[in-house]
Order: structure tokens, then C-alpha cells, then sequence
């Protein structure tokens, strides 16, 4: 073989490659936009409808249906704060047919804490993005005589905080904020979601409830609930000018520590994941899918409009903060948020 014709043969090779990559990356979607096709595909809520947690999820399932060409129904299974349903998506089949829009702050507080159920592992099971992360609030009775942190620290009864599980959102960050802060609380669960939660502090039945400032907004502005305090460092699209707990009070630095890692745990927002294992090309193609739906103008524009918004974080980043979050705890802090949330339990 002379010289120059191997090189012939080399750039035919070299040429034909190129050819087959697209023409393989092209197959290999029209495959997978196949499989989806009549397909239905469950995206999971821990929570009652009508919470937040459902509202975002019934918001975006028609767009995520139009990029997947299948029929994302929303799929709600209440209790033990949506542990019991994330137990159920990660064990799911991994065909790309289970979806679950989790909160991750409460999925893995649970997961460190060891909270009874927890059969799962956040950091094992495939992340789809963070559709959106929020500070969170502390709300009150429109007609409560407490008008300030001071006003909480000397009632004379504990404040009932209402809940629906062990590490919910709602419980373990009213505890936080009761330890941060000394005051005297009680944490009353059982309520099948915010929505709920939220009707029993309207009607006066408890005395707070810690929720998203997405959630905190809708009930402050049907004139429900007030709010008390930004327990974040990050100021409120909603609530600009309520203070935060971080400029109001003169916090200890263990309190600041305590309210910082809740905060960093609240950022890890309504996560989307799926059970571990999907095959490579399909979760090509559901990431994609995903995407392009969290771009799409009309959902952007119909957030906005509800005030529900979707600040889309990509898959990878949302792996290393929860890898972060969940492995990064020296065993000193771990012990400490355990001493204090174990007392929800």
C-alpha cells in the first residue's frame, strides 16, 4: 500500500465519521422522541393540591408534555412531608416515566437526620434541575397581636407553628427560627400541606407558619396572613421591604451559623429528579427536553404573571449543591442541627 493511498483511505475514514456522528445523534433522539410518544409520564408531588408545591408542578407539566411529546400527568401523594412519595419515585422503574418535583430542602434535611422512612438517597438519584429556590417567611394571623420578633420572645404560651410532617419546610424551619431566635414554640403537625397549614393560621386555629415567599405571597395578598420576617440573607422579590432576620436582630454566631445552613439547605429549592439509572441517551434527551421547556417564554411569562417563578438551574448544578449540602456537614454541625430538630420529630 503506497503512502498516498493510505492517506486517501485515512480521509475517507476520517470523513465518513463525520458523516455518521449527526446521522447517529439524530437516531438516537427520533428514538427516544418514540418511546415517549402515547406515553404518560407521572410527575409526582408530595403534597395535597393546592399547595405550592402542586401549583408549580400542574404550571409546568404542559410544557414539559410538549417537549417530551408525552402526557406528563401531576400525580399527588401526600404524607410524611413527601418522604413516603420520594421513597416511591426512587424505586420507581428507570424508564423516564417517574418524575418528582421535590423539596429539597426537606428531602435532604430528612436524609441527614435519619427521620423514620427515609429509604432513599438524594445524592444517588438522578437530578433533572432546580426549577426554582426562594427565601422563606414567617406568617402570621392578619389580626395577631405580634408585630414583632420582641412581641413572639415575650409571649407568655408558646406559638403554635403549623405543619405537616417531621421535615417538611414548614416544621424544621419553624424550629430553626424558634432556636435562633429563643422563642417559645410548639410545632403542630398532621396538616396535609401548606395549603392547609396555611387555612389553620387564617382562621386563627395557629399562631405561624413558615412557607416559600411565593406561597407567603398569595396568602398575604387574599389578605390571610402577614408577614413577620425574611428568615434569609436574600431580600424577597415580594417583600421588599420587610427586613431581614439578619438586619433586625442581633444574633449570636452559633444562631447566624444555624439560620445560614437552613438557608443553604432552603436553596436547594423544588429540585426535579428521577429514579437512578436512566440510560444515558434517554436522559440526553429528557434534559434537553427539560430545558427547552424551562425556556419557554410562554411558561416564563405565565410565572411571572403568577407570581410563581422559574429561575432554572441545570442538572449539574443542582448535583453538586446537593452533593454539598448533604456530604459537606463536619460531624460537630451535624450533631448540631440534630439536637435541634430532632425535636420535631
Amino acid at each position: 500500500m503506497t503512502r498516498a493511498f493510505a492517506t486517501k483511505c485515512l480521509q475517507i475514514a476520517l470523513c465518513s465519521s463525520f458523516v455518521l456522528l449527526p446521522f447517529g445523534v439524530a437516531h438516537a433522539e427520533d428514538a427516544e422522541a418514540a418511546f415517549f410518544r402515547g406515553k404518560t409520564v407521572r410527575l409526582t408531588v408530595g403534597f395535597g393540591p393546592g399547595g405550592g408545591y402542586d401549583a408549580y408542578a400542574r404550571m409546568i407539566a404542559p410544557y414539559l408534555s410538549k417537549e417530551l411529546g408525552a402526557s406528563v400527568v401531576v400525580e399527588n401523594q401526600p404524607g410524611a412531608g413527601g418522604i413516603a412519595a420520594l421513597n416511591n419515585v426512587s424505586i420507581a422503574p428507570p424508564d423516564g416515566t417517574h418524575m418528582m418535583l421535590v423539596n429539597g430542602t426537606a428531602a435532604g434535611l430528612s436524609q441527614i437526620m435519619g427521620a423514620p422512612g427515609v429509604r432513599y438517597d438524594l445524592d444517588k438519584l438522578t437530578q433533572l434541575g432546580t426549577v426554582s429556590a426562594s427565601p422563606w417567611v414567617w406568617l402570621v394571623p392578619v389580626n395577631s397581636p405580634l408585630r414583632t420578633i420582641e412581641d413572639a420572645r415575650k409571649a407568655e404560651k408558646p406559638l403554635n407553628w403549623a405543619a405537616s410532617g417531621p421535615i417538611d419546610g414548614l416544621s424544621d424551619g419553624a424550629q430553626v427560627t424558634c432556636e435562633a431566635l429563643r422563642l417559645k414554640c410548639k410545632i403542630v403537625m398532621g396538616y396535609k400541606g401548606s395549603s392547609e397549614a396555611g387555612l389553620a393560621v387564617a382562621r386563627g386555629e395557629m399562631d405561624s407558619i413558615y412557607v416559600s415567599d411565593t406561597s407567603a405571597n398569595n396568602y398575604v395578598k387574599n389578605g390571610d396572613l402577614r408577614a413577620m420576617a425574611n428568615t434569609s440573607r436574600k431580600k424577597s422579590r415580594f417583600f421588599p421591604d420587610l427586613p431581614t432576620i439578619f438586619e433586625t436582630e442581633k444574633l449570636t454566631p452559633e444562631s447566624e451559623w444555624l439560620l445560614d445552613f437552613h438557608a443553604t439547605m432552603e436553596d436547594m429549592g423544588r429540585i426535579l429528579v428521577m429514579p437512578a439509572g436512566i440510560p444515558a441517551a434517554r436522559l440526553a434527551f429528557i434534559n434537553a427536553a427539560i430545558g427547552r421547556a424551562m425556556k419557554d417564554p410562554q411558561l416564563l411569562a405565565e410565572g411571572e404573571k403568577s407570581q410563581r417563578y422559574v429561575d432554572f438551574i441545570d442538572p449539574e448544578t443542582t448535583r453538586k449543591s446537593i452533593h454539598k449540602a448533604i456530604g459537606g456537614l463536619t460531624p460537630e454541625q451535624k450533631k448540631r442541627v440534630l439536637s435541634v430538630l430532632t425535636t420535631v420529630q
